[in-house]
């Protein structure tokens, strides 16, 4: 795992496992109480990372469901990070209650794939990029403004921590294109973009109309992964967000990440259309 930390998103993280291999082994919160002593509010509350969870009690519980071991004592380690201040509380009046959630599991992740059709990723914007870009959206507040963009610029740093985040950004070339600011605030985007693509942490892919049709046609979406926990994906709406934590389902998102991988122009090809755009081409 990594320096960031988030008691709640660790809570909520366990809590999705708990749940998952309950509903696995085809097991009712009934029989969990009567097996365990764990009463059925204590483990809706344990499911839904309300309160941190107790190894003892989470022992318990994947010893009864038939959990393998290894899967138990990765689960049981994870509880001793659930303690300390959650990194983005300088900004929490002004994130998001449905972003919190996911800026947390970010901050945990070890990798993260995400594809942005039409603008982008914010882990890769320049300061410049993202006030002009949060101006023109008016989602936020004018009052507000320039603490969000500190937000992005801090959780930005993220790429370039001692342990950073490991990042695959597929995006479209209309995001690329698209109109945000001055010709120059656009120009040291791209020469960012440019210069975060040549980290070893970092790929970028750029997807083209005429690289032809591919499985996401539903939009952004984003895959994180954990060295301890599953996987899960989060897409977005206008207004809030839909986390997908069962593991068929994140399996499906993980089928598109791969035929984006393969679809999209390769990271090479891209910098080059990137360097294109630099140079006004």
């Amino acid at each position: 795992m990594t320096v960031r930390n988030d008691p709640s998103a660790l809570r909520w993280l366990i809590g999705v496992e708990l749940a998952n291999h309950r509903k696995q082994a085809a097991i009712t919160p009934q029989q969990v109480q009567e097996a365990t002593g764990i009463a059925r509010a204590k483990l809706s509350s344990m499911e839904n990372g309300r309160y941190q969870q107790m190894p003892d009690d989470i022992v318990a519980l994947l010893e009864f469901y038939g959990v393998p071991r290894h899967d138990i004592d990765r689960l049981t380690s994870l509880t001793g990070r659930g303690e300390g201040k959650t990194w983005w509380a300088p900004w929490s009046h002004i994130v998001p209650d449905w972003f919190k959630t996911f800026v947390g599991l970010e901050g945990l992740a070890a990798r993260e794939f995400v594809f942005e059709p039409m603008v982008l990723p914010g882990l890769l914007q320049t300061e410049e990029y993202a006030q002009a870009i949060t101006e023109a959206t008016g989602f936020v507040r004018r009052d507000h403004s320039e603490r969000f963009v500190s937000f992005r610029v801090a959780r930005a740093k993220r790429l370039v921590e001692d342990e950073p985040l490991e990042l695959h950004a597929v995006i479209g070339e209309s995001a690329l294109r698209l109109n945000v600011g001055t010709p120059e605030v656009r120009k040291r985007q791209y020469e960012h973009l440019m210069t975060l693509a040549k980290r070893p942490n970092v790929t970028v892919q750029v997807l083209r109309p005429e690289d032809g049709p591919h499985s996401s046609t539903t939009g952004k979406f984003v895959v994180l992964e954990f060295d301890r926990a599953q996987s899960i994906a989060y897409a977005e709406r206008l207004d809030g967000a839909v986390y997908v934590q069962d593991p068929g389902d994140v399996g499906t998102y993980k089928m598109a990440v791969d035929n984006l991988r393969s679809v999209a122009l390769s990271p090479q090809q891209s910098l080059v259309l990137v360097k294109g755009l630099i140079n006004g081409s």
